[in-house]
């Protein structure tokens, strides 16, 4: 099969390497988005997907928006591709760009569609606290996500999973869907089945204001908030910004997927639970593990956090190198953020 395939961060990588690799499949061309300009020096840096493009001699095309751009129209026109696969591109592709190869254009979404449409469906995800998601392969259309599914695959998620390592499995869950996926399309043994709209939900762009802690929301509410928009998560804490990078709910609920080193705070529950704190206030510094965080309902160990201009520590160094004392209040954003 003649491919052409859209994609631009890590989240793609997986999937072209699969297609890059595999016999049955010949990648004619990538389409990914500009460089940017990232790190220090300012640098423009290319995408994942083109590095890996470039590594292999493959055609590369990066157009400022791909439904104007006439010279990339011409040449997805003149390759004549059996599909088009699209992987976490970052641009809506036009009715026309959708209408060109002969099988379609397959996208592979990091959701179980037709929850968690858009952009950010890992996160969301998370934050929502779901226990599976999964890979969606559909036949594109030119709605947001909205295209009937082909194939899905399921996975649970892990208590304390966090969107980055979450993606890096659901990447290589989506490379091996994508497979199946053109495969089975090419033998005609695919049967596209549209989405029930009345069960979509939706997964927008994350926004600076998703990123600030609110310590009157429950512990479980405010982990998954931590470990969904990982690593960005921020709380004031002695008058400076405070990032919150791992976090573990504590309690009856959550012991038995918890690990055994943390599983340990369980024989001082009792006490623990019954401490007088106000929302945001340490209640306890677990020797070896960290802070222990009061929240509006529950209580969190906070296991790793970045300090303003400090690299990420482990919430037991924090605490020892900060000298926390019990009763220290985390407290919620009272200034602007800046873009660290």
């Amino acid at each position: 099969m003649n491919i052409v395939f859209f994609g631009t961060p890590e989240f793609a990588v997986p999937s072209l390497e699969r297609l890059l690799n595999h016999p049955q499949f010949n990648v004619l061309a990538v389409v990914t988005q500009p460089d940017k300009r990232r790190g220090r020096g300012n640098q423009l840096t290319p995408s994942p997907v083109k590095a890996i493009a470039l590594s292999h001699q493959v055609r590369v095309w990066q157009p400022k928006s791909v439904k104007k751009n006439v010279e990339t129209l011409d040449h997805l026109r003149s390759r004549q591709a059996d599909a088009f696969v699209v992987v976490a591109y970052g641009q809506i592709l036009s009715q026309a760009i959708l209408d060109m190869p002969r099988l379609g254009c397959i996208n592979a979404h990091g959701s179980r569609l037709p929850k968690y449409r858009g952009a950010a469906p890992i996160q969301w995800s998370l934050y929502s606290g779901e226990p599976e998601t999964g890979i969606t392969t559909m036949l594109m259309d030119a709605g947001m996500d909205t295209g009937s599914r082909l194939l899905e695959v399921r996975t649970a998620i892990a208590l304390l999973e966090n969107a980055h390592d979450l993606a890096a499995r659901l990447a290589t869950l989506s490379a091996d869907l994508l497979v199946e996926t053109l495969l089975n399309l090419e033998q005609g043994i695919l049967q596209p089945i549209p989405q029930d709209n009345a069960q979509a939900t939706y997964a927008p762009l994350i926004q600076k204001a998703d990123y600030r802690l609110d310590w009157s929301r429950s512990a479980i509410a405010l982990h998954n908030q931590i470990r969904g928009f990982f690593p960005n998560c921020l709380t004031e804490f002695r008058g400076d910004l405070l990032k919150i990078m791992a976090t573990a709910p504590l309690g009856p609920a959550h012991w038995a997927n918890l690990p055994s080193e943390i599983r340990v705070l369980e024989s001082d529950w009792a006490s623990l639970s019954q401490t007088p704190a106000q929302p945001g206030e340490i209640v306890a510094i677990a020797k070896g593990l960290g802070p222990i965080v009061q929240t509006g309902d529950g209580l969190l160990l906070l296991r790793e956090v970045q300090p303003p201009g400090k690299r990420p520590q482990p919430g037991s160094d924090f605490a020892n190198g900060s000298r926390l004392a019990i009763a220290e209040r985390l407290s919620s954003l009272k200034r602007e953020m800046d873009d660290g």
